[in-house]
């Protein structure tokens, strides 16, 4: 039977790659009838299943799941499309009075979902293709040099996202984090929580995540997966094992570059996420009850 949720338009749960999002996500829309709404930048594409680490099917035949394994890989897709698009199964969702949970660890996707988004123009084919033949290198100096502010904030080592701050700055004439202006209040009713581990024990979690993956056949998932476009291209990990496959690297070398690049890239959710200050903390190494978690949650959105 359809439940009530109050005025929350969704809840959320967050929280950086290998925390333990998946079961206490799966958990809540049981307990709540809900339906989860992903927000992870790559588990939306198709295949690549184990290397974006996708929700087992076990997970995904207990509650409904959206944007999992959705778009194809060689698509491009960006935040804007995403908010469209999540709007939309929003809206779906609760039409069907079951409880939209937003689940993922891409911040600007949350960010967008909850604060909307700059009034930014749109993409300019001629001038990214122009900024995506420059090294990493020499797009971290060109933003710094065209916003400083902006760039003491992004992500260094995310291509894409420098590219996109760039072409903004250009197009515009204006330093891309002065748009962030339009970010400040949120404009969606929401509840939600970060789900935090000390880092050593995240780190311990990625690991064995990492060493799991590869027992389960990553190389060969990436040998086989076909076309990939830009975006999908950006996958975490993915350019490790490609050279893995072509002999540059070793199996325990691709393992241990693999490891250490989601230890860094956790890092960074983290520090995205922990700005979202309407989203509550919760530490799943001192509340690991998740019996008493989920009854909580529950409450809280008049589940």
């Amino acid at each position: 039977m359809p439940l009530v949720h109050g005025s929350f338009e969704f809840s959320i749960i967050a929280g950086p790659t290998a925390v333990g999002k998946s079961e206490i996500a799966v958990a809540l829309a049981e307990r709540c009838g809900g339906e989860i709404i992903g927000a992870d930048a790559f588990q939306i594409y198709q295949g690549l299943d184990r290397l974006t680490a996708k929700p087992s099917a076990e997970l995904r035949a207990r509650v409904p799941h959206h944007f999992v394994g959705e778009i194809p890989l060689t698509q491009g897709f960006d935040v804007a499309q995403y908010l469209a698009l999540a709007r939309q199964r929003i809206a779906e969702v609760r039409a069907r009075g079951h409880l939209p949970i937003i689940v993922g660890g891409t911040g600007l996707y949350i960010r967008a979902l909850t604060r909307g988004l700059a009034d930014l123009p749109p993409a300019d084919a001629d001038l990214r293709a122009k900024l995506a033949r420059q090294t990493l290198a020499e797009l971290q100096q060109q933003y710094s040099a065209l916003d400083p502010a902006g760039f003491a904030q992004i992500d260094h080592q995310n291509a894409r996202r420098l590219v996109r701050a760039i072409e903004v700055c250009l197009l515009t004439s204006r330093p891309f984090s002065s748009f962030r202006e339009q970010w400040r209040e949120p404009t969606a009713c929401y509840h939600g929580i970060v789900c935090e581990r000390p880092r050593p024990e995240l780190n311990a979690r990625i690991d064995e995540r990492t060493d799991r993956m590869f027992r389960d056949g990553v190389e060969d998932e990436v040998r086989n997966c076909g076309p990939i476009g830009p975006t999908a291209a950006q996958t975490l990990g993915l350019e490790h094992i490609r050279k893995l496959l072509r002999g540059e690297l070793d199996r325990k070398e691709c393992i241990a570059a693999i490891q250490q690049a989601t230890r860094r890239y956790a890092k960074r959710q983290m520090t995205w996420l922990r700005r979202e200050m309407r989203l509550t903390p919760i530490d799943l190494s001192i509340d690991d009850d998740s019996n008493r978690l989920i009854e909580c949650l529950a409450t809280e959105i008049g589940a």
